[in-house]
């Protein structure tokens, strides 16, 4: 089974190695949110990347879901001591050498997906992880504040500020002049099967879905989403701060309506939210908290299960001349 999944940040990270469990022989690709994307100490930096990389790769650590397991922050504590900013991102010194060694590939010519496809390499996901786009984007948040109404990177709104300050508009930035990264379309085309993991519906899959060709060629695929909110709140994260920006209500029926039902086909709620539903959409209630792997895997089975019945419901649907579709 080929299936592609749209992913990023700490849950989707998770549900990808749930995925892997419930379907270890399907060839999965993952095309990854690169919108948080930064330049930081003159290195580059991609969050969701390398989220999906080392959590795959049993390199993360588990307990906050990002970063590098036994890490130090000697590195980031002398360049402290030096007055370097910004301090409000601790990057650690495991962490740093992959940074060093994507920004001198980017800087030698090679395109972001070679330089991901060249760091899976060492930590061998189980996937093949591709960027959204070789293009630079980086998603902006407008705030208003002490310094008045202004344009911040996302890392800064959602890391330095966690959100206190209402966002009036998130934007990313360069989406316009972006294209799919090589692979992305075909690896679309493809697939038996699309996964929306219940990452950030705004700021990972929203993004992804704004690189022009992407969301039109998923329109064309059997794709079944899983909820990130659980009974009104985020199942982590802050998820409700980014809803909020675009006018949106935390509820698994405002996101389900937010994708829409030409992109998707079926939708994983919660127990809590079994009253969802959207014309054209199959909706199925089921627990959605994913504990450990084997309930991850449960709930990716479950995805699986759900695109299956209707791609083959599809397959056998009536044409206009009474006959099963070829």
């Amino acid at each position: 089974m080929r299936i592609v999944s749209l992913a990023g940040g700490i849950g989707g990270a998770r549900f990808l190695r749930g995925l892997l469990t419930a379907a270890p022989d399907s060839e999965i690709t993952v095309i990854g949110n690169t919108g948080d994307d930064i330049s930081l100490y003159g290195l580059r930096v991609c969050p969701d990347l390398d989220t999906v990389m080392y959590t795959l790769g049993g390199g993360i650590n588990e307990e906050q879901g990002w970063g590098r397991r036994e890490e130090s922050h000697v590195v980031k504590e002398e360049l402290a001591a030096y007055g370097v900013e910004p301090q409000w991102f601790g990057l650690g010194d495991r962490d740093f050498a992959t940074h060093i060694v994507r920004t001198q590939m980017l800087d030698a010519g090679y395109p972001l997906s070679a330089v991901t496809e060249a760091l899976c390499a060492r930590w061998r996901p189980g996937v093949r992880l591709i960027p959204m786009s070789d293009d630079r984007t980086e998603t902006h948040v407008v705030v208003s504040d002490e310094r008045g109404r202004r344009a911040i990177h996302f890392q800064e709104w959602w890391v330095r500020l966690r959100a206190s300050v209402p966002a009036e508009q998130i934007i990313l930035v360069g989406a316009d002049e972006a294209s799919p990264a090589p692979g992305v379309l075909e690896a679309i085309a493809a697939a038996d099967a699309v996964i929306l993991p219940p990452s950030n519906p705004v700021v990972s899959i929203g993004t992804i879905l704004q690189i022009k060709g992407i969301r039109e060629a998923l329109e064309g695929k059997t794709v079944v989403g899983v909820s990130p909110i659980v009974g009104g709140a985020p199942v982590r994260g802050m998820a409700d701060a980014c809803l909020t920006a675009i006018g949106v209500e935390t509820t698994a029926q405002a996101v389900l309506e937010l994708y829409g039902s030409p992109l998707v086909d079926g939708w994983l709620v919660a127990e809590e939210d079994a009253g969802v539903a959207l014309d054209g959409v199959d909706v199925e209630a089921r627990p959605l908290i994913m504990h450990d792997v084997e309930s991850a895997a449960a709930i990716a089975r479950a995805a699986l299960d759900m695109a299956a019945r209707l791609a083959s419901r599809d397959a056998t649907a009536p044409t206009s001349y009474g006959e099963g579709a070829r």
